[in-house]
């Protein structure tokens, strides 16, 4: 756009300065004065241009990919921010964040070792020793591949580099209606923690954490997704699988789950389909 800008300006500056040498005008006058619309209207458009900056908590999933999406959609630029916390598809998800932030031309993105998470265990997702269940969309108990308060720890990043960088607004993929049921996934946890921000961060911060698809059912997300053209196939939600998703795990069923209920096919690969 700036380049067809600029060919018109020049155009429109040679029939100006033909017509001004016919009269006689000094030409470096008019070139003085046709610079300085030029350089007014360029910074003009520069001003119009800004938009303000989200933090985007991107795991690499699907429901992180959306919220990227939405930002976007909603004329936010984007500073995507990822954790490595020794999960057992660590690499793998650390490939979808930066395909993700590639798709969506991110240039501030960091990816933060929170490998205490890890030491601290008590989640199949960190620890070996304990197996990752079978899905069960049956919520007697809260599932082993919790990690306890995550999402706490990752805001606590998120609110710290927002206010550096001067970020109004968080974005995390969070869902309590169709999901796992971790505690930290809870409408009345982001209110609680919308709080802490408010009296922990500077008189001058304004920082706003956006949970947009927390009501959304998985089907309701892969549909969005779609409308959004959100690259899905650059995303990865299996709890154990690196080249295929397993297609056992509650991560990888419920998003199965979502993509039949869109009447969409998945386009990641499955080892194993049930």
């Amino acid at each position: 756009m700036f380049i067809v800008i600029i060919i018109i300006f020049i155009a429109i500056y040679i029939i100006i300065i033909t017509i001004f040498d016919e009269l006689g005008i000094n030409f470096y006058s008019v070139l003085f004065a046709y610079l300085l619309i030029f350089y007014s209207i360029y910074m003009i458009m520069n001003v119009s241009d800004n938009k303000p900056l989200a933090v985007v908590l991107l795991s690499g999933g699907m429901d992180s990919a959306l919220c990227a999406g939405i930002a976007k959609a909603d004329g936010f630029d984007i500073a995507a921010l990822h954790l490595n916390y020794g999960q057992l598809t660590e690499k793998r998800e650390l490939r979808a964040f930066n395909d993700l932030c590639d798709h969506y031309e991110v240039k501030a993105r960091i990816s933060i070792d929170t490998t205490f998470l890890s030491d601290i265990g008590g989640s199949s997702l960190t620890d070996n020793t304990i197996p990752i269940p079978s899905a069960s969309f049956v919520k007697d108990t809260i599932p082993n591949t919790y990690v306890p308060f995550r999402n706490a720890n990752i805001l606590c990043l998120a609110v710290s580099w927002a206010e550096v960088i001067g970020a109004e607004a968080i974005f995390i993929g969070a869902v309590e209606e169709d999901s796992s049921g971790y505690p930290d996934c809870r409408i009345s946890f982001f209110e609680a923690f919308q709080n802490v921000i408010n009296l922990g961060t500077k008189d001058t911060t304004r920082i706003i954490i956006k949970t947009p698809i927390i009501n959304y059912s998985k089907e309701m997300i892969v549909s969005e997704a779609l409308r959004l053209n959100v690259p899905l196939e650059l995303t990865w939600s299996c709890y154990q699988g690196t080249d295929y998703a397993c297609g056992v795990c509650e991560s990888c069923l419920l998003r199965l789950k979502g993509f039949a209920g869109a009447g969409a096919i998945d386009p990641i690969p499955y080892s194993n389909l049930i």
